[in-house]
C-alpha cells in the first residue's frame, strides 16, 4: 500500500506529537516562555501539515489574535461574564485581545420532557 499525505496512521501520529508538545509547553512556561511559545508554534505546524484540527483542549491555549501560548493566571486573565448569554471573556495579556467562550445552559434531560407531556 503506497503511503500517502493524510493517512489515518500519519494523523494519529501528529496528534500524538501535538499532545506531547502541548504538555512539554505547559511545563515550560515558567522556566522559559519564550521555549513553551516554540513548542506551540511547532505543534500548530505539524496540525497544518496533517491537516489534523487542535484538540479544543489546546485550541483555548492558543490566542486567536497573537497566536501565542496563553495560560490562566501567567499570561492572560479569565473572567466569567453572567450577562445576556454567560460566557468566558480570555484577555491575551500579549496582545490584548478577547476571547469568548459561551457557556451553555443545562438542559433538560429527554425523560423529564416526555413525562411533562
Amino acid at each position: 500500500m503506497p503511503w500517502c499525505p493524510g493517512t489515518r496512521q500519519e494523523k494519529r501520529i501528529a496528534l500524538r506529537r501535538i499532545h506531547r508538545l502541548f504538555n512539554l509547553a505547559l511545563e515550560m512556561i515558567h522556566e522559559d516562555p519564550e521555549l513553551a511559545q516554540r513548542y506551540v508554534e511547532i505543534a500548530r505546524r505539524i496540525a497544518m501539515r496533517a491537516q489534523v484540527r487542535l484538540p479544543r483542549q489546546y485550541r483555548r491555549l492558543v490566542c486567536r489574535h497573537c497566536k501565542g501560548f496563553i495560560v490562566p493566571g501567567v499570561n492572560c486573565r479569565v473572567r466569567l461574564q453572567p450577562r445576556r448569554e454567560p460566557h468566558v471573556v480570555i484577555t491575551c495579556l500579549r496582545c490584548g485581545g478577547h476571547m469568548r467562550i459561551p457557556l451553555k445552559p443545562k438542559k433538560e434531560g429527554k425523560l423529564r420532557r416526555r413525562r411533562s407531556t
